[in-house]
């Protein structure tokens, strides 16, 4: 067979990976090649735990709820970021922190659905993820790229919450560096965090005979199976088999070696996997991708990411760390590239935290009153919205829901939050159900 070796990876990659979007033309050419047209993309920033927001861009100096952190000025006249994000307050201009988010799921599982749905986790409809209601929005049947990646995803919380719903399978993610379970320890300083491609790599236990051979088999039963059952969903399981094929050229995955990268620019990212994840992230918008997500917040030894009950005040500086290298020098980079304006950022997690500090020096689960931060394209830049109390326990000014936060997202890609998808039950639901915060909307 010429092709031999692709079709020998066929199966093993196919049924992992929810990779649709594809152009017949080939994944290999689409991705060293120009975009033809201006596209719009998205990157959110995904906070696994809750992060603390009176430690990052709400802080309550003088009051005893203010903690160890210091306030500092950024770029942004009259807006402060904590001391230990000094890349984001250089680029603060690029920045709107909207702090006086409210909801009312303060479990990790619920409130991760409904951040990641605008819904919450109720009835019987299956609500897509933002990421595939996004890339669904802003890709293309003739898209060549693969049109929603997730790097470092941790899923255990609520699954459902990252995938595709009631879209189905073609809209789902291809993820890369999944960490559902416990990962090593952060690498040293004289390596880089491994970042590939979930399950494209066959079994060693298998040999290039064997799978050839399944490969085979799989095609004569498949092609039986799809004559005697014709329609969309057999269809669409062929089609995310199929299509899964081209990433397992090895010119394609390509796109996701990042050891093409110079080690001065893997190392202004940082070697953690948020920080490779965001250079990653940064290839692929190069390449046309329209959906990325990147996630910070691995297994740790006392904590899931930012769910800082204990000794909050150290894990947060480290993991303040990760953010502000990988999410600034995505940012620097986007902006040299001349892909900032058409890339919209979003960085949140499931909840806040408790603005007061518990016995153990740390934070609990707080869904009232909190903060998340979009920047890059679409959004006006070098401002707050909303305000808490001095003591950052409710909301006096500006208060928004989910609904405000995903109709604010789709607002600034450009795509009509009224618009609506069709569920599997014939329900039209649109894509946020609510209005967006017009102040930080780019007119």
């Amino acid at each position: 067979m010429g092709h031999s070796l692709l079709h020998r990876r066929q199966v093993l990659a196919a049924a992992g990976l929810g990779l649709l979007g594809f152009s017949r033309s080939g994944l290999a050419t689409a991705l060293g090649a120009e975009q033809a047209r201006p596209r719009r993309h998205c990157i959110v920033l995904w906070m696994t735990g809750g992060p603390t927001q009176t430690d990052t861009f709400d802080m309550k100096p003088g009051h005893e709820n203010g903690g160890e952190f210091k306030e500092v000025a950024t770029a942004a006249p009259g807006l402060k970021f904590s001391e230990h994000l000094p890349k984001l307050g250089k680029l603060a201009n690029h920045l709107a922190v909207v702090r006086s988010l409210s909801t009312k799921e303060g479990d990790h599982g619920r409130g991760t659905y409904l951040m990641r749905t605008g819904h919450q986790p109720q009835g019987p409809i299956q609500y897509p993820g933002l990421g595939a209601v996004l890339s669904k929005a802003l890709g293309s049947e003739d898209d060549a790229v693969p049109q929603h990646v997730a790097i470092a995803p941790y899923r255990a919380f609520n699954p459902q919450a990252f995938g595709a719903g009631f879209l189905g399978p073609k809209y789902g993610p291809l993820t890369v560096g999944a960490t559902d379970s416990l990962q090593p320890p952060t690498p040293g300083a004289m390596s880089y965090a491994e970042m590939k491609v979930d399950d494209l790599s066959p079994p060693s236990t298998v040999s290039k005979q064997e799978l050839q051979d399944r490969l085979e088999l799989w095609r004569a039963l498949q092609a039986g199976f799809l004559a005697n059952h014709p329609g969309p969903v057999p269809l669409a399981q062929n089609t995310v088999y199929q299509r899964a094929i081209k990433l397992m050229d090895s010119r394609a995955a390509e796109a996701f070696d990042l050891s093409q990268e110079k080690g001065a620019v893997r190392d202004a990212y940082g070697r953690s996997r948020f920080g490779q994840g965001c250079l990653m992230a940064r290839r692929l918008i190069e390449r046309g991708v329209s959906f990325v997500e990147v996630s910070l917040g691995d297994l740790a030894e006392n904590r899931i990411g930012w769910d800082t009950h204990l000794g909050n005040f150290a894990a947060v500086k480290s993991l303040s760390a990760e953010l502000d290298n990988g999410w600034g020098t995505l940012m620097e980079e986007l902006q040299e590239r001349g892909l900032l304006e058409s890339t919209t950022i979003l960085w949140m997690g499931e909840f806040g935290r408790t603005p007061k500090i518990n016995m153990q020096g740390g934070r609990d689960h707080f869904p009232a009153a909190w903060s998340c931060v979009f920047g890059g394209g679409g959004i006006a830049g070098g401002q707050a919205f909303g305000q808490t109390s001095a003591s950052g326990e409710e909301v006096e000014e500006g208060k928004v829901d989910v609904g405000d936060v995903l109709a604010t997202l789709c607002t600034a890609l450009a795509i009509d939050p009224e618009a609506k998808n069709v569920s599997d039950q014939g329900r039209p639901i649109k894509l946020a159900e609510g209005k967006a915060i017009k102040a930080i909307l780019k007119s």
